[in-house]
């Protein structure tokens, strides 16, 4: 028998997202993939919209907004399927989106975790900043994509059209085995939103599995559609960062990590208050301030502790993560390397 797979939209107030792409997921998916949209407990028109104008897909209810990751993790538990395929809700699907990817996973028993090429719906040849083609991280765990550096995007011109094995595959459009999913927990609910799937392929290639993109694949990305540029998405990028290299780095790596990324952050912050960018600066040091509590297990009594969590991945590793980059991104785009295959070695 074939495996099942589902595709799942986590929706929060996004009626207009459902009603602009929606369409094109329902229209491009293979009629035997069912698509379902989790509400996350929206206070718009969302679930009116879907009751009247999406009648065929079905759509699970929270009962209030759980963030990305545990919105995601509380919806999959009440779906069965083999593959998950988690879809933003501001992404548009060409025909023949789907099928490379759950055939990377039918043909690669290794292959837990595959994503697309993400382009930009607002111009279609160029990387989209959430996952271009394909995502990695460097050696003080700064995440970039090929295709995309820092705040650098390339255009897009078949460059980085071969399938590989990468770091991490972008949430905005995620196939993965529903089995190794759980297997590791799934996301990690405490980060609520920004890099829990970069948390979540780390994880896994730990498990000893591989994560890969797919380029024949391709989907349109609007890009923060639900969470715009804010200090609140600031302090999740900040804080979740932190939090990830604390559970997933070895202790080696730690030692010298986290220090180094206090000077760089605070550098930032610095940076922020000579711009006259108080909240910003502020917004710094209060993600790290949640860290520490978080990591000692005083931040909220919902979720365990960082180092309960470090303890439990440490103590089960078998495998070793692909696609960590020796140098400092930070450093290359400073002098001029903004080009992934610029960078030595990723290649």
């Amino acid at each position: 028998m074939a495996p099942t797979t589902k595709v799942v939209i986590l929706n929060w107030n996004g009626a207009e997202m459902l009603q602009r792409f929606l369409p094109s997921v329902v229209t491009n998916t293979p009629p035997q993939i069912e698509v379902i949209v989790a509400d996350n407990g929206s206070t718009d028109n969302s679930r009116e919209l879907l009751r009247c104008d999406f009648p065929d897909v079905k759509v699970i209810c929270l009962d209030k907004n759980y963030g990305f990751a545990e919105g995601y993790n509380r919806a999959l538990k009440q779906i069965e399927a083999d593959y998950y395929v988690l879809l933003n809700s501001d992404v548009e699907t060409p025909a023949g989106w789907i099928e490379p990817l759950i055939r990377t996973l039918d043909e690669r028993d290794d292959v837990v975790a595959v994503a697309p090429k993400l382009l930009s719906v607002s111009d279609r040849q160029m990387f989209e900043y959430a996952g271009a083609s394909g995502g990695f991280i460097d050696a003080v765990g700064y995440p970039f994509c090929r295709g995309r550096i820092l705040d650098s995007v390339e255009r897009d011109a078949g460059q980085y059209d071969d399938a590989r094995e990468v770091m991490w595959a972008t949430g905005a459009c995620l196939a993965c085995r529903a089995s190794n999913f759980w297997k590791v927990g799934g996301l990690d609910g405490s980060f609520f939103a920004h890099q829990e799937e970069i948390d979540l392929c780390w994880r896994l290639q730990l498990a000893g599995q591989k994560v890969m993109v797919e380029p024949r694949s391709v989907v349109y990305h609007l890009g923060a559609g639900t969470l715009p540029p804010s200090t609140q998405k600031l302090y999740f990028n900040y804080r979740n960062n932190l939090a990830m290299l604390y559970k997933d780095l070895t202790t080696s790596q730690l030692l010298w990590v986290l220090p180094t990324r206090f000077v760089m952050n605070a550098g930032s912050s610095i940076v922020y208050l000579l711009r006259g960018e108080v909240k910003n600066f502020a917004t710094v040091w209060h993600a790290y301030k949640d860290f520490w509590a978080m990591r000692n297990g005083n931040f909220s009594s919902e979720w365990p502790s960082l180092k309960e969590k470090r303890r439990q991945i440490q103590a089960t590793r078998i495998g070793r993560p692909s696609g960590i980059y020796r140098g400092w991104i930070v450093l290359d785009y400073l002098f001029g390397r903004r080009q992934f295959d610029r960078l030595k070695g990723m290649r």
